[in-house]
């Protein structure tokens, strides 16, 4: 099991292990009403924030995965984070055992293309390290991270509901063919 975070570099992103130092800018994010409507939950209260980033850090030292934060290079601000993670959904077999994905941008990196250069380079890394099935949960409504999902190799499974949200579950059994 991997103890330590991996750094990845890409183009124009680093995708490195959450540092304290970060927590404002996470806290920040998750309380911005334009990221979490694409995710279909309500803005993290600070408190909220903290939780989910210290469960992100022992995520890691106990799977061995987890999110990476996404910091842009030209200038060294955290612009979200991308990564996978387990979750106790109660959605189903086909889901729930599997290793979940997810990615969360600020609306500044939106429309970039920074949001799949992000998830390919942590998919690359998870199909090199780890590699095996995974699933999504995508707010129904999210068309632009269907579409990554889909430039991942992600198929829809089939709709469902979580938390009172209209959802679609998405499987990946490996990397597209032809990569």
């Amino acid at each position: 099991m991997i103890r330590s975070i991996p750094m990845i570099n890409t183009a124009r992103l680093t995708l490195s292990g959450m540092r304290p130092e970060d927590f404002e800018r996470f806290a920040q994010i998750w309380s911005d009403p334009d990221v979490v409507r694409q995710i279909g939950v309500s803005p993290k209260s600070r408190g909220e924030a903290w939780t989910a980033f210290l469960r992100n850090a022992g995520h890691w030292q106990m799977t061995g995965f987890g999110q990476w934060a996404i910091v842009r290079q030209s200038d060294r601000r955290m612009v979200g984070q991308a990564g996978f993670f387990f979750e106790d959904r109660s959605l189903g077999d086909d889901f729930d055992p599997h290793p979940e994905a997810g990615w969360v941008l600020s609306p500044e990196a939106q429309g970039a293309g920074l949001g799949f250069e992000a998830a390919q380079a942590a998919h690359d890394w998870f199909d090199r390290v780890i590699p095996g099935p995974l699933v999504a949960m995508i707010d129904a409504g999210n068309a632009p991270s269907k579409k990554l999902a889909e430039k991942l190799g992600y198929r829809r499974m089939r709709e469902a509901e979580f938390a009172g949200t209209p959802v679609e579950l998405h499987f990946r059994k490996g990397p597209p063919v032809g990569d």
